[in-house]
């Protein structure tokens, strides 16, 4: 490991790096959210429609 000096520290710039496993998440997390959504939006206009299957 190379150490550095105080000017040289100051120079040192970040950033980020989008991974496979990043990006995979946030497709996963997407995905997740849009069926949450779709399961919601069926569940309101079924209510709406008053078209609910009877429980037995």
């Amino acid at each position: 490991m190379i150490r550095l000096n105080q000017e040289e520290l100051k120079k040192v710039q970040g950033g980020i790096t989008l991974s496979g496993t990043l990006i995979n998440s946030l497709t996963s997390l997407l995905k997740v959210l849009l069926d949450a959504g779709r399961a919601l939006g069926s569940s309101i206009r079924r209510l709406d429609e008053n078209q609910i299957c009877a429980l037995k």
